[in-house]
């Protein structure tokens, strides 16, 4: 029996197999599935096993887990595309017999009413209707998905967006990390959905004060109405559907989608999340 995790060279699923490693599991006990040998040298260079697999061919994943592993579905990057990748993950896992399939939802789960959410509560649906044994971990905002683009917030002086004054629970990706290496490592798990979100909630003027006092530089949260919004994201060339899901989740905080604190990631974490200010600090550090 190993621990698989997929998408195991992306930025979640490589921070899975270092939070698996701290928890001493040992590298031998750990598979990593990707698609990419080379990209995965250095996960093989620790003694993890690589399994060889594309979600986008469904014939790669018939090697990819095997009776009773326990295994992390990390979702898919592509949008549109994910409701047949998960599919045919969640066959292949069916068929292999394995003891756990967890999966990185969406806060909200069911619930979740934004269209980033969408493909999530169908891949929900279709674990639950395969009778695989199952853990949801309902995933909230990564403190990353802003700091990761701070360069232009820093050139602009402002952090721009169409979310209102609403607010967002988010921690740092490895703290959503660690709560998978917990429930893969722990038993007790199985038949449980977590709404997994940081301690504290944040509104975007919060942010960009944040951001002003650590980098001593002016900065102001300057709120927009959504097709501005989506007219400057195409102007910086972000394709147009993608930047569409963007504007719709600013919608979906204003709305308090993604404010949610349950207190679930601390608890399966056994510590507080990250702090918005440490994340900004170490986004700083590395510009």
């Amino acid at each position: 029996m190993s621990i698989v995790v997929t998408g195991a060279t992306g930025h979640l699923g490589r921070l899975v197999v270092d939070a698996l490693l701290d928890r001493g599991v040992p590298a031998a006990g750990i598979a990593a599935v990707v698609r990419d040998k080379q990209k995965a040298a250095g996960l093989a260079a620790l003694g993890v096993e690589l399994r060889i697999a594309d979600y986008s061919h469904p014939e790669t994943l018939a090697d990819a887990f095997e009776a009773g592993d326990r295994v992390l579905l990390v979702s898919g990057s592509e949008v549109g595309r994910r409701v047949p990748q998960h599919t045919a993950v969640i066959s292949a896992a069916k068929a292999a017999g394995v003891a756990q399939l967890a999966y990185t939802s969406v806060l909200g789960g069911p619930d979740a009413d934004f269209d980033l959410a969408a493909e999530h509560r169908i891949t929900e649906r279709l674990i639950l209707d395969a009778g695989l044994p199952y853990t949801l971990l309902r995933n909230g905002w990564y403190t990353e998905n802003y700091t990761e683009n701070l360069a232009p917030v820093l050139e602009h002086g402002a952090v721009v967006a169409n979310a209102g004054e609403g607010r967002v629970a988010s921690a740092a990706r490895a703290d959503y990390a660690a709560a998978a290496a917990a429930v893969l490592t722990q038993e007790g798990h199985l038949g449980t959905a977590y709404e997994l979100s940081g301690d504290t909630a944040w509104s975007l003027a919060e942010y960009a004060a944040e951001v002003a006092r650590q980098s001593g530089k002016a900065i102001a949260y300057t709120n927009v109405p959504a097709e501005t919004h989506l007219a400057i994201l195409t102007g910086a060339g972000v394709p147009e559907a993608f930047a569409a899901i963007l504007v719709d989740v600013d919608k979906a905080i204003e709305r308090g989608r993604l404010a949610r604190t349950s207190g679930d990631l601390a608890r399966l974490i056994g510590r507080p999340t990250t702090p918005l200010a440490y994340t900004v600090a170490q986004a700083l550090q590395r510009l």
